[in-house]
Parts: structure tokens; C-alpha cells; sequence
């Protein structure tokens, strides 16, 4: 039995919705497919999240930071080895889309490429060594190819 859907949208002519609209799968997927491709997206890499949550803005800019550092000198030894350095893209850390919830700082490393066992090992081994650490208020948590970016 036929149907009908309704859907709001603030940009109508957006390419999904077109697809959609015409029910153009194909259309949709290969085109999906190439932009994922050309900008390094899953799942041609995966995109690893390090997110950082803290109570004190001056600790969580400190660790973050000093995490980034330690990371990006590990992985660097690691590729450099294995010659993939081109493979990874690092992100500074930043501060997350929604920055501030229920009194918690929120900032973010971003890492594209792929995660594989050696990379994995680096990114527990750098944690384990975090927790170590006499921190007072920072979490730290790892979201490989999240759902959601915010």
C-alpha cells in the first residue's frame, strides 16, 4: 500500500533530500560514497575522538594539551617507522561544539586514519599512563567513528 512522508527541513534542496524525495538510492550512495572518500571520512579511516571533561578550564587546556603532545610523539615514532605518516591527521585540541555542560569543560582531540592494534596499544598505554597522573578533575574518554560529533 502506498504511503506518504512529510519532511521539514530548513534546506529543502539538499542533496539527501533530493535523493530521497526521488527515491535515488544509488544516486545518493555513490555519491556519498566519493565525498567520504575524497575527505577521509569512514569508512575509509576512522575518526578517533579523544574528549576531555573537566571542572577546572585551566587543568583541562593543560592536560589536553600535554596529552596532544604525548600522542602525536608516539604515533609519530610509530609511522615514522612504518612509513604512513601521510596515513594520520591530527587535530589540535580544541574545545568541544558544546564547550560547557553542568559545569564541565569539554574539549576534544580529533585523529583521522586508521585504528589498527599498534595504534590502539599507543592510545590504552597513553591513558593508562594519564590515570597515573595526580589529576584532580579531568576525565578522559576515546570514541572511535562516533555517532555523534558534538
Amino acid at each position: 500500500m502506498p504511503g506518504s512522508v512529510i519532511i521539514q527541513s530548513y534546506n529543502p534542496e539538499n542533496f539527501s533530500i533530493q535523493c530521497a524525495k526521488k527515491q535515488n538510492y544509488d544516486m545518493f550512495y555513490e555519491t556519498e560514497l566519493a565525498l567520504r572518500r575524497q575527505l577521509k571520512y569512514p569508512p575509509f579511516c576512522d575518526i578517533i575522538v579523544i574528549s576531555f571533561n573537566s571542572l577546572s578550564e585551566q587543568e583541562i587546556i593543560k592536560v589536553s594539551n600535554e596529552f596532544y603532545e604525548d600522542i602525536q610523539k608516539k604515533f609519530l615514532n610509530y609511522l615514522e617507522k612504518t612509513g604512513k605518516q601521510e596515513e594520520y591527521k591530527f587535530f589540535r585540541p580544541m574545545p568541544s561544539p558544546i564547550d560547557k555542560i553542568q559545569n564541565r569543560y569539554r574539549w576534544r582531540i580529533i585523529i583521522k586514519g586508521k585504528m589498527i592494534d599498534e595504534i590502539n596499544k599507543i592510545i590504552n598505554n597513553l591513558l593508562f599512563e594519564f590515570y597515573k597522573k595526580d589529576i584532580k578533575t579531568t576525565k578522559i574518554s576515546v570514541d572511535v567513528n562516533p555517532n555523534n560529533m558534538m
